[in-house]
């Protein structure tokens, strides 16, 4: 190939400096020397061929060797010697015994997410198998200290979040971080100076690459570019393609009234009120009939600014130049800018409503009774704050608890005080049995429930001697299970009524019996797990039927027809199947803080009072949250109470008000419960920011009690 160009070259040079004469001569020389020609080129083929392979691998080896020779030269000892231990630690590799794959950790899958998704879990992914990789066990603060005093890895340990487990940074990887947190490379091997290497000559060739001459192909215009252009010019004019238009810019300053007199989009647009044009009186050369006299200028001194006709007097100058600076102007403007700022923008059409309308209709207050409306009887006798009262099943008798550590028994037709008992500690709760056979008054005195018959009057000697002998029939055996601890009364306290004192763990806040009246619950919001304990009469047997109870516990209530219990903690109302074990619903109420809870004798609304002056109605049947929500006491409320028999219910709040409604509950499942404020009673007074504690209702006639801070 090279002989074939010098051989070319050589006849180009030749005809540059021959004559057109020696051209015949030349051509029949060509045509002596073609057959000798064809069979020398024959030979160079296979000859250059050959070269060439032999060449091309001459070149390779070459480029290996020269390579090798650079890259050595570049490399430092150092770098010498890592090469060295690298390929020590290589044969050390091979060397070394295969790692068993049961010892690797489990892999996780779950790829590039967050893992606080896994919070709530007790595992943290999936390994490949598909199985559940679980969290490890995470040390509390006290260890982790502990840690950190004694092991000398621990700023250097962290935790992997995709298997929680810790992991110990080797010196390469903190050398890696440090580089990377001071801005460097993280390869101390990377040079980023090294020597450049020009792969491209600088020098200008004299000749071109090519002399081919340019095509004609170059200067005719193009066929396809031609019918594109057409194309879109077409489709221009017939309206497929339409051209971009600019949107107006909107200048961030701009003349708010500028388009005054074009019309509004919207139909009751009210144009921005216009000054009052100049007059002859505002000029500096005014008419002489525009000057005012000094009556005039003395009446106008002494009007206010709001009475005056204007705001400047006419004054006459000689020339323009005589005119002084206003000294009002910034005032004027500042108003006039005022003005466009309050001025309304567009009519709005006011809605004529009757106030009248806006309240529900609602039955007259006169219409729904019977309701307590007015005082009849006050039981004094107590010293201090009366924390509980508790009527007898038949309404006769009733039972309060008071901080003067005494509780008294009063006949409830007279307003007489029938007994008083003392106590050494204070009295939180009273109870009487709902049981209407028996005769039995539970008392809650610090960490004590005392269990009372007390023997009122002779008409209840029968049921006193029925209740002595369950009361004796009872087997008081204590186990180690048993939560609590259940005694006899001893002699002397048995002369008062008191039989069995039942020992807790901690105060008792609460109690709430069961209707049959064999099982009464206690509350202790101090409790813990224990908050909540079920007492069994019959067997002298104490439960905890909760393992753990959630949030604070304020008070608990059974269901009137189900073996369902409720429990009220600060924001949520429980509901419990005994019988199953579980969780039936759990109402949402809202509110900040529960403080009381009552159950209609249906067993299908529940309402509830709350420290945040609130009292919710839910119908459980219909939704767990509350069905209406009444704000009409002022400070916090105390207690709830449904009656038994009428559709009443009654809230006691700090304020010293108890507010009855009137709550009536329909067999149709489509109908809303009617709830309507009837009565307000304003006949406590409050002490000491407390007002009434409790109340309680009748069991058969529309009356109810209240107990308060006076």
């Amino acid at each position: 190939h090279r002989a074939c160009k010098q051989h070319s070259s050589e006849i180009m040079a030749d005809q540059d400096d021959s004559s057109p004469s020696d051209y015949s001569d030349l051509d029949s020389e060509l045509l002596d020397s073609d057959a000798s020609n064809s069979q020398e080129s024959d030979s160079l083929a296979d000859e250059d061929e050959s070269a060439s392979e032999q060449s091309d691998d001459n070149l390779i080896k070459d480029e290996i060797e020269s390579s090798s020779e650079l890259s050595d030269d570049y490399l430092t000892d150092d770098e010498d010697v890592e090469m060295d231990s690298d390929s020590n630690q290589d044969d050390a590799d091979n060397n070394a015994p295969e790692k068993d794959s049961s010892d690797e950790e489990p892999a996780n899958t779950v790829g590039n997410i967050p893992m606080n998704w896994y919070d709530d879990y007790p595992h943290i992914g999936y390994n490949l198998q598909g199985k559940k990789i679980m969290k490890p066990l995470k040390a509390d603060e006290l260890e982790n200290f502990l840690k950190k005093m004694d092991d000398p890895n621990f700023w250097r340990t962290v935790n992997d979040k995709t298997t929680g487990k810790d992991i110990v940074l080797t010196n390469e990887e903190i050398d890696l971080i440090q580089r990377v947190q001071e801005g460097k490379f993280p390869s101390t091997s990377y040079d980023p100076y090294q020597p450049y290497v020009d792969f491209f000559t600088n020098e200008q060739l004299s000749t071109p690459l090519s002399s081919k001459p340019e095509p004609k192909s170059r200067f005719i215009p193009s066929k396809w570019e031609h019918k594109r252009v057409m194309k879109i010019v077409r489709a221009i004019r017939n309206g497929w393609i339409k051209p971009r238009v600019e949107k107006d810019v909107k200048p961030r300053f701009y003349l708010l009234w500028e388009k005054e007199g074009q019309q509004k989009d919207h139909p009751m647009h009210i144009p921005a009120p216009k000054l009052k044009t100049p007059g002859h009186e505002e000029s500096y050369n005014p008419p002489p009939e525009y000057l005012p006299n000094e009556d005039e200028i003395q009446s106008w001194l002494n009007k206010d600014p709001e009475d005056r006709t204007s705001n400047f007097l006419p004054r006459k100058f000689q020339n323009l130049r005589s005119v002084p600076a206003y000294d009002k102007f910034v005032q004027e403007r500042f108003e006039r800018c005022l003005d466009l700022y309050l001025c309304p923008r567009q009519k709005k059409d006011r809605i004529q409503i009757d106030p009248d309308e806006l309240i529900p209709k609602l039955p007259k207050p006169a219409d729904l009774q019977p309701f307590p409306s007015s005082e009849r009887i006050i039981y004094k006798g107590h010293t201090s704050v009366v924390r509980s009262i508790s009527l007898s099943p038949n309404g006769r008798w009733l039972v309060s608890g008071s901080d003067d550590k005494s509780v008294r028994f009063w006949d409830v037709d007279i307003g007489r005080c029938i007994k008083t008992i003392n106590f050494e500690d204070l009295i939180t709760v009273v109870s009487w049995c709902p049981n209407p056979t028996v005769n039995l008054v539970l008392i809650a005195c610090g960490q004590e429930v005392r269990i009372f018959n007390p023997c009122l009057s002779e008409d209840d000697k029968i049921k006193t001697d029925v209740t002595d002998g369950l009361i004796k029939s009872i087997p008081l055996a204590n186990s180690q299970d048993n939560p609590a601890t259940w005694t006899n009364s001893d002699s002397n306290s048995y002369a008062t009524g008191e039989r069995i004192v039942i020992k807790c763990s901690n105060n008792i806040d609460s109690i709430s019996w069961h209707n049959k009246g064999d099982y009464f619950a206690t509350v202790h919001r101090k409790g813990g797990n224990k908050s909540v304990l079920v007492h069994q009469l019959s067997k002298s047997r104490t439960q905890v039927p909760f393992k753990r109870c959630r949030g604070l516990v304020q008070c608990v209530q059974f269901h009137p027809n189900k073996p369902f219990m409720l429990i009220a903690t600060q924001t949520y109302i429980r509901i419990y199947n005994l019988v199953k074990q579980e969780l039936t619903k759990k109402l949402v109420s809202g509110v900040k803080w529960i403080s009381s809870l009552a159950i209609h004798p249906q067993g299908d609304n529940v309402i509830i009072g709350s420290y945040d002056a609130r009292l919710c109605w839910f119908d459980i049947d219909l939704s767990t949250k509350p069905y209406k929500t009444l704000r009409q006491h002022k400070q916090a409320i105390r207690s709830v109470a449904f009656h038994k028999n009428y559709p009443l219910f009654a809230s006691a709040s700090d304020d010293g008000t108890v507010i009855i409604c009137h709550g009536r509950v329909f067999n149709d499942l489509m109908q809303n419960p009617l709830i309507v404020p009837v009565k307000i009673l304003r006949n406590h007074s409050i002490s000491d920011d407390l007002g009434v504690l409790d109340c309680i209702f009748h069991p058969s006639e529309p009356w109810i009690f209240s107990a308060g801070a006076d």
